[in-house]
């Protein structure tokens, strides 16, 4: 960190370099609040220098009767899948003056951080961080590495493996489960027959694991919340006749049902969190954070925020896991 003094006003100026390890605290901060991420609803990677194989095992007919030799048993079959996360940076110049009101109520006790910020640098890595968060967030389920400043998400990747329609690829959600794709949109009219689909596609081998869970976004949240409080597929009977009072249980059918602001709307999926990976390099010396207050260098009130990171997502056994597309 350089300290130096801005003629104009006296006060200091403040040029702050975190790269490597020690960038790792800021980037971990901006990144992993996203809310699927903080709530640790996948199975997350935080320090993949470059790529990183993932390998998911299966054994089959290993038990059989006791003799004196050594007969292999059963069958091994390995799934890889690689996880590489894409490079990316925030550019961002900020004018100091739309900020300072803030920082101030920050130290007079006014805050919506759990801890206030250590000084003025802090305080807007924060601010930056808590939009990369919400970029991420939309990233993880929606996000296409082809588009500049996305790295590749889950539906995508679902879609994909669905295309390719091999015995190892993502499954569609079926109507009752063997019938044709279920499709369309998603409203409280309907959301229960479509959670019903992917409920039936569930393999026998993945229903009832302890991480199974149903993702779903914002809408088909509000949507199942809706139908629970009593409509035209509940024949006007709400949850425990609460009607529109509480929140309904985020559960069907005994499966846990977790929302994602990060997914689009009316696509729902069914998977282990053990089965969806997010990757990082926390420790990677691509990571950087830089802030830099332009005072001393062009006589400006901007502070220019640089962040540099690697994001990327995958899954692991494709058969594993059922997506409704909408």
């Amino acid at each position: 960190m350089k300290k130096l003094v801005n003629l104009t006003t006296g006060q200091p100026s403040i040029t702050s370099t975190y790269a490597g390890e020690a960038a790792s605290g800021y980037i971990a901060a901006a990144l992993l609040s996203a809310r699927t991420l903080d709530n640790q609803l996948v199975t997350i990677k935080p320090n993949v220098k470059f790529k990183e194989v993932i390998q998911k095992v299966d054994v089959d007919g290993i038990v059989q009767d006791a003799s004196c030799d050594f007969v292999t048993s059963g069958s091994t079959s390995i799934t890889e899948q690689i996880l590489e996360p894409k490079e990316l940076q925030v550019n961002l110049s900020l004018c100091k003056q739309e900020f300072v009101d803030s920082w101030n109520a920050l130290q007079l006790g006014f805050s919506a951080f759990d801890e206030i910020p250590r000084d003025f640098n802090d305080f807007l890595v924060s601010y930056v961080g808590g939009k990369v968060a919400e970029k991420t967030e939309q990233d993880i389920w929606s996000g296409d590495t082809t588009v500049n400043g996305e790295f590749g998400g889950f539906e995508t990747a679902f879609s994909a493996s669905i295309a390719a329609g091999g015995a190892s690829d993502v499954l569609p959600a079926l109507v009752d489960g063997s019938g044709a794709v279920s499709t369309g949109s998603i409203d409280a009219s309907n959301v229960l027959d479509k959670l019903q689909d992917v409920y039936d596609t569930i393999p026998s081998a993945v229903y009832g694991k302890e991480d199974l869970v149903i993702y779903v976004g914002s809408k088909v949240a509000r949507a199942y919340q809706s139908a629970l409080s009593g409509n035209a597929t509940l024949s006007n009977n709400s949850y425990n006749n609460q009607l529109n009072v509480g929140e309904k249980p985020s559960n069907f059918q005994g499966i846990e049902i977790v929302m994602c602001p990060g997914m689009s709307d009316d696509k729902i999926a069914a998977a282990q969190k053990s089965n969806l990976f997010f990757g990082t390099g926390l420790l990677s010396d691509h990571q950087e954070v830089r802030v830099l207050d332009m005072a001393n260098l062009d006589g400006s009130q901007n502070y220019r925020i640089i962040m540099r990171y690697t994001a990327g997502t995958q899954f692991g056994v494709g058969n594993d896991i059922v997506f409704y597309q909408g």
